[in-house]
């Protein structure tokens, strides 16, 4: 009988799961309420004007979306080193409290509100990412282990958890950041990741051996394990050669210079090697220096693969390209649009509307907390006994969180007129994915699940259709206009067709990972993959932060038809690609 059965896990059953599975559905929600609360404060922040009660800093909307997407970028290519770290030196557990730690001293230098420290701040949240991040999901697959038929319900409640902390993070940081001061808002995104860490801490007990330190491995041993069971008699190894490293460094040193140079430029106007090239600056030319090299990579290497590995991963890599564009352009929710919703919508409520928002806003925040509340209680009933400390701390955050929404929904009903917080219209992307989700869940388990590039295409088309609700709603604003009174109905619609497009589309990229990519290569592939939302993100605020120059010139709708118009181009060709693609996926579906 096997000694390190999972079974044990299953003993003290949270609604049908694991208790672990919950200490990791909390962690991991702290973990996003910070990340995301900082997020949605920082651009505001940084381009806020320097006079007045909650002063900013006036920086240029190029100089802060650039910041933005540096950051943006390098949280997801860090992983990929935390995740071997973790694998090969310290474990996973171990990795997730040292990730929480240095986020934790990330947002409390963010409060301090100098230069300095914004920057420092900033690196320990990449840092602390790279080793929290890939760790989280590493220990609920090694937990489930054997009881794969429960391993969809488990990842459902995880990415729960997720969409809650995103929620309450942004509604908490956002309101506190906004209507107190941008100090209290980092400040309040440290303490909870701090809260996390400890209640993670506490409840080692939870997890027996899953996530230690990884012994010592056997390399003949693990070399014959790999090819035994990786690599059939139709497979062959693709061993790295002289020109794929050479090009791996000529892209590694290429995409740092533009990661650091980017920013540098247009924050401190620093210019790393200060030329140009037919009229591109430094920046944009590592930029496609390096996109030039890793495509030249691709084409090297996946021609030597077998002829289905090689399709396979042709397919993939079909699918990443889509992925970069789609995140281009969902990702002005975290640059573009919290601008836009600052200078160009209506958000002050008078009378019958601003009682009918205090009641929406009423229900939105207590309802999905209170839900929240109740798997708290159920975790305290299974595990209080084993991880008491754990629960005390989770406890007290969760007594912080009410006493703030509290006394936010009692100020708010103070007021006679309302005026609708800038980040409120971000908490709509995870109250909409909370709403939707389960049904794009019974589509996809249906006779009518769509194909991998149908899927691909509508996501980008629907979200295309959001922005193509704020072309519409611009068009009449007069070139080079730095304020209008519009309607947030249009908002609440981009964000809602914005959560539609990601759930056909977001889920997909690690599924047809791991069912294309054969088991030897899927880090490799799984580089690749993060590297295109990587690529998407930075993107995305590179061209979105010359929204201000894009209206001078040719008004604000024309910037959001740019999002519109390119992802409805890409998504009509993801649907002519299908015969293609089905082809290329060999059965695969």
């Amino acid at each position: 009988m096997e000694t390190n059965s999972t079974d044990q896990f299953f003993k003290d059953k949270v609604l049908g799961h694991p208790s672990g599975l919950f200490v990791l559905f909390f962690t991991e929600m702290w973990e996003r309420f910070s990340y995301y609360g900082m997020r949605a404060i920082l651009v505001i922040f940084l381009t806020g004007v320097i006079t007045g009660d909650n002063p900013g800093w006036s920086w240029s909307t190029e100089a802060a979306l650039s910041l933005l997407g540096t950051y943006a970028m390098l949280v997801y290519l860090t992983p990929l080193i935390g995740g071997w770290l973790a694998d090969n030196k310290i474990g996973y557990r171990m990795a997730v409290v040292i990730g929480a730690l240095l986020m934790t001293l990330g947002h409390a230098s963010m409060a301090i509100e100098t230069p300095t420290f914004l920057y420092i701040g900033i690196a320990l949240l990449i840092l602390g990412n790279g080793f929290f991040k890939p760790n989280m999901t590493s220990i609920i697959s090694k937990m489930y282990e054997g009881h794969d038929e429960k391993k969809d319900g488990a990842y459902n409640i995880f990415y729960m958890g997720v969409n809650a902390g995103a929620f309450l993070g942004i509604m908490l940081c956002g309101w506190v950041g906004e209507k107190v001061g941008w100090s209290y808002g980092f400040g309040l995104a440290g303490i909870f990741m701090l809260l996390g860490m400890l209640q993670f801490y506490f409840a080692q007990p939870l997890f027996g051996n899953i996530g230690d330190k990884p012994a010592q491995k056997v390399k003949g041993v693990e070399k014959v394990s790999e090819v035994s069971d990786d690599t059939t008699s139709s497979e062959k190894l693709n061993p790295f050669l002289s020109i794929d490293y050479l090009l791996i460094a000529v892209f590694t040193v290429s995409a740092l210079i533009f990661i650091i140079n980017d920013p540098l430029s247009k924050i401190g106007q620093i210019q790393t090697l200060n030329f140009d090239i037919a009229g591109m600056s430094d920046s944009l030319f590592f930029a496609l220096l390096a996109a030039v090299t890793f495509v030249i990579l691709l084409l090297i290497r996946i021609p030597r693969y077998s002829r289905i590995e090689r399709d396979r991963m042709i397919a993939f890599s079909i699918f990443c390209i889509f992925t970069i564009f789609f995140w281009a352009a969902f990702e002005q929710a975290a640059g573009s649009l919290p601008l836009y919703t600052r200078d160009y919508t209506n958000r002050i409520l008078e009378g019958g509307a601003a009682t009918t928002f205090k009641v929406i806003d009423l229900i939105v925040t207590i309802v999905p907390l209170g839900i929240i509340t109740y798997v708290l209680m159920s975790l305290f009933r299974k595990t209080f006994n084993r991880i008491g400390l754990s629960n005390i701390i989770l406890g007290f955050s969760f007594l912080i969180v009410w006493a703030i929404v509290i006394y936010k929904l009692y100020i708010e009903f103070q007021s006679t007129n309302t005026e609708v917080p800038i980040t409120w219209f971000a908490i709509l992307n995870s109250l909409f994915i909370i709403i939707f989700a389960p049904l794009f869940t019974k589509w996809w388990d249906s006779k009518y699940n769509p194909p991998a590039s149908v899927k691909y295409g509508l996501g980008l088309i629907i979200m295309a259709i959001g922005f193509g609700f704020l072309a519409f709603a611009t068009r009449n604003v007069p070139l080079g206009a730095d304020a209008a009174k519009l309607s947030m109905v249009w908002l609440v619609l981009a964000y809602l067709f914005h959560t539609l497009g990601e759930l056909c589309l977001s889920p997909m990229g690690l599924s047809y990972l791991s069912k294309l990519v054969p088991a030897r290569m899927v880090a490799f592939m799984f580089g690749v993959y993060y590297l295109a939302i990587a690529i998407g993100n930075k993107m995305a605020h590179y061209v979105g932060g010359d929204i201000e120059k894009i209206t001078e010139e040719s008004g604000l709708s024309h910037f959001f038809l740019i999002f519109t118009i390119v992802p409805v181009v890409l998504g009509l060709v993801s649907f002519a690609l299908h015969p293609l693609l089905k082809k290329l996926m060999h059965g695969v579906r």
